[in-house]
């Protein structure tokens, strides 16, 4: 098994990286990271530079072309490569192996809970979490309940129902640069919804959506701190 890291995690949530890796060890995966991985090109792909993000789509199917199974913390990158490789390689001479590595790439929730039928990782997390729905990982990945059967399975977790837990937080990639206002006011509401819960943390399997919620809920001075999914599943009751 190898671990994709996405960019955001790499540059500015590591950790994730390591819980992720943590839970699958746990379980009694290897799990090895391919160094020569770099961004899998959705930054550029979704803004419509199509022939920049090619190179990296590339290079990404050269990296992971010999993983058997390819584990990613994060539904939009999962989305990329597992939707769109296809298209954005459809006259490359790598395509056929771009839809094989798409086949074998899955978001960490998906691979423990769909593929592998896993709800119990051994985790202990005594607090109250609401979950928002990740954009890719909900409308491209189908991904509803998996999240939410993990998180219940957590010794010590109190699942609090998030309304409008299935709406845009308002990050969207690029769409958050190019129309900041109208991000910052999908995120607003997003911070109400999770405010009114009165949950001590939000998780989710975006590290992007996180990261926007988090800027938001503390500009808003929220008691309210955002986790990713992968780091309560890796906490256990002795940490």
């Amino acid at each position: 098994m190898s671990l994709f890291v996405p960019c955001f995690v790499d540059q500015l949530l590591p950790q994730v990286a390591v819980d992720t890796v943590k839970v699958l060890r746990r379980l009694g995966y290897g799990v090895d990271y391919p160094e020569g991985q770099t961004c899998c090109g959705q930054p550029a792909f979704n803004t419509g530079y199509w022939d920049e993000a090619r190179p990296c789509a590339e290079h990404f199917v050269r990296v992971f072309k010999g993983a058997d199974v390819i584990v990613c913390p994060s539904g939009s990158c999962t989305t990329m490569v597992r939707n769109f490789y296809a298209d954005l390689l459809s006259k490359s001479a790598l395509r056929d192996e771009a839809i094989a590595v798409a086949s074998r790439t899955f978001e960490v929730s998906e691979f423990l809970v769909k593929v592998e039928g896993v709800t119990e990782v051994g985790a202990a997390f005594p607090h109250t979490v609401t979950y928002h729905a990740s954009c890719h990982g909900l409308r491209e990945l189908k991904l509803r309940e998996e999240p939410l059967q993990l998180l219940r399975q957590v010794k010590g977790l109190t699942l609090v129902e998030m309304t409008r837990a299935e709406e845009c937080c308002g990050f969207g990639g690029t769409f958050a640069a190019k129309f900041p206002d109208i991000s910052a006011a999908m995120g607003t509401s997003k911070a109400e919804c999770v405010a009114a819960t009165g949950a001590e943390f939000v998780t989710a399997i975006d590290p992007s959506c996180l990261l926007h919620m988090e800027g938001i809920l503390g500009k808003r001075k929220s008691s309210a701190r955002t986790i990713h999914l992968a780091s309560i599943l890796a906490h256990q009751e002795s940490q």
